[in-house]
């Protein structure tokens, strides 16, 4: 069972976007991981939403013009993606064992993306082979781009990966670390509970 999993029971699909939500209505700007993915790779780029979740950053990514394609685990998350955006290819897979074979269009994505502790909230354990899976989905010299939390202060469970834990899971996986930022606003990394990685495959 996922760390995920542990935590809500996988009935918090909408919970999670009645926050969300309230946030949204709040003046808090909620496209900061859209707005990095849109810089990295150009309109019409296939994207793989990697835990998409209630699909926040995929819709909005689709509204700009990306090819999109949302996976997830928790079926309550899932329900409201599909709730919001009907037309949008949303996916149920456990990311450990994701198989191309799953993915609309198959393994060639421009970029994958895993927002939101993704990999903090993973079954202990199964990170690298996310890894791998995960990268299995790009196309050569696509992006994973994914950003989590680092300590407590950042995350609703006790941390479980290290950068550098996270780092070696990449190299492994034929990964190359090209940036690291702070914020999904792309601020410098210097250290700090949380940090957007982007890592590149062999081209």
């Amino acid at each position: 069972m996922s760390r995920w999993e542990e935590l809500t029971g996988g009935a918090s699909g909408e919970d999670y976007a009645a926050r969300f939500e309230a946030l949204a209505a709040s003046g808090k700007d909620m496209h900061g991981e859209a707005r990095l993915c849109a810089a990295l790779v150009p309109p019409g780029a296939r994207v793989l939403d990697a835990g998409c979740g209630t699909g926040r950053v995929m819709i909005r990514l689709a509204e700009l013009g990306y090819d999109c394609v949302g996976a997830d685990l928790d079926a309550s998350m899932l329900a409201v993606a599909r709730r919001q955006a009907p037309e949008l290819p949303w996916i149920q897979a456990d990311l450990a064992t994701l198989s191309p074979d799953e993915l609309p269009g198959g393994a060639d994505f421009d970029l994958v993306v895993a927002a939101g502790n993704i990999f903090p909230l993973l079954a202990t354990g199964t990170e690298p082979t996310v890894v791998a899976r995960l990268t299995a989905a790009l196309r050569p010299g696509g992006l994973l781009v994914a950003g989590f939390g680092l300590d407590a202060a950042h995350l609703p469970v006790p941390p479980t990966i290290t950068l550098q834990e996270y780092d070696t899971y990449c190299t492994e996986a034929g990964l190359t670390l090209v940036n690291r930022f702070a914020t999904w606003d792309a601020d410098p990394y210097e250290g700090g509970g949380y940090a957007v990685s982007v890592h590149r495959a062999a081209a």
